[in-house]
């Protein structure tokens, strides 16, 4: 266990915090944790990339951190109404059908590493700082305009990775499995 793994299971465990906060509507405090967590995501990274610790268990802790936070934030955001439920769909579509797909090729003898590309990265960026932006609201003047341009921003990043997902599941499909 290294301190990039500790990041990310932090990260893990921010979430219950924030989706607590937000249903005691304790929004400040849930910006404040989901910000924490927000620049965790981009911190574990950075540390195991500069002090050499990347990990196998890094490489799967990250992204279930990343699922995790943000899929609880955008459900508890949709459920209180301060995000749009086809938004939420859409996030959580992506991440079922991804997650499905890994499983039907690791049940099928694939093995698989999973390397985050440009535009995952980016709709997790959008992703995050479509919560942020939802949270900001009460506290920061949000302009509708800007709060409809993560959202559609969000969105289109969304499914855009989640195609190129699929695209790579197809493309490792039509391979034999590797031994």
């Amino acid at each position: 266990m290294n301190l990039p793994n500790i990041i990310s299971l932090a990260r893990i465990l921010f979430t219950p915090v924030v989706v607590i906060l937000l249903t005691d509507e304790d929004h400040l405090m849930a910006l404040v944790v989901f910000a924490i967590a927000g620049i965790t995501d981009g911190l574990d990274g950075l540390l195991a990339r500069m002090l050499h610790q990347r990990t196998v268990l890094g490489s799967y802790l990250d992204p279930i951190a990343d699922k995790l936070l943000l899929l609880g934030s955008f459900t508890t955001l949709a459920f209180l109404g301060k995000i749009p439920v086809w938004l939420v769909v859409v996030v959580v579509s992506r991440d079922v059908i991804i997650l499905s797909g890994i499983l039907v090729l690791v049940l099928t003898g694939y093995k698989l590493t999973i390397n985050p590309t440009l535009i995952s990265k980016m709709t997790t960026v959008f992703q995050i700082g479509t919560v942020l932006v939802v949270l900001c609201k009460g506290y920061l003047f949000t302009s509708p305009v800007i709060l409809l341009a993560f959202y559609w921003i969000t969105a289109l990043l969304t499914i855009l990775s989640g195609l190129d997902y699929v695209r790579t599941g197809v493309k490792m499909a039509g391979t034999p499995p590797r031994t």
